[in-house]
C-alpha cells in the first residue's frame, strides 16, 4: 500500500464502493423491486441513481433493466483494473491488488486464518 500515493488509494476506495453498491443493487433486486419501501433497497437506488443516468447514454437498450446496475459496475471495474494501472505506467497489477478488496481480504484471514 505505501508503494501508491494516498490520492490513488482514496479514488479506488471511492470507484470500488461504487462499483460494489451497484452489484448490491442488483442483487436486492432479485428479492425486491425498485420502488420497495425497504430501507436498504431505497438506499442503494438513491446512491447508485446518479451513475445510472451518467452512464444512460452509453447503456444499450436491449438490455434487462435489473441488468443495468451490473452493466455500470463492469465500467467501475475496467476502469480501476485496466485503465488506471496503465495510466499509472504499470504494466499488471495482478489479483488482488486493488487496496479495497486486499483490505477486506486481509482482514477475513485475520478472522478466520
Amino acid at each position: 500500500m505505501s508503494a501508491f500515493p494516498i490520492w490513488l488509494i482514496a479514488l479506488d476506495y471511492i470507484m470500488g464502493a461504487i462499483m460494489w453498491t451497484l452489484i448490491g443493487r442488483a442483487a436486492m433486486n432479485v428479492f425486491l423491486p425498485i420502488d420497495s419501501g425497504f430501507f436498504f433497497m431505497r438506499m442503494f437506488v438513491k446512491v447508485t441513481e446518479p451513475f445510472m443516468k451518467l452512464f444512460k447514454p452509453v447503456t444499450p437498450s436491449f438490455l434487462l433493466d435489473p441488468m443495468i446496475p451490473l452493466y455500470v459496475a463492469w465500467f467501475f471495474y475496467m476502469f480501476r483494473f485496466y485503465l488506471m494501472p496503465w495510466l499509472l505506467g504499470y504494466s499488471v497489477m495482478g489479483m488482488l491488488s486493488f487496496p479495497l478488496e486486499s483490505d477486506i481480504a486481509r482482514g477475513l484471514y485475520a478472522i478466520f486464518g
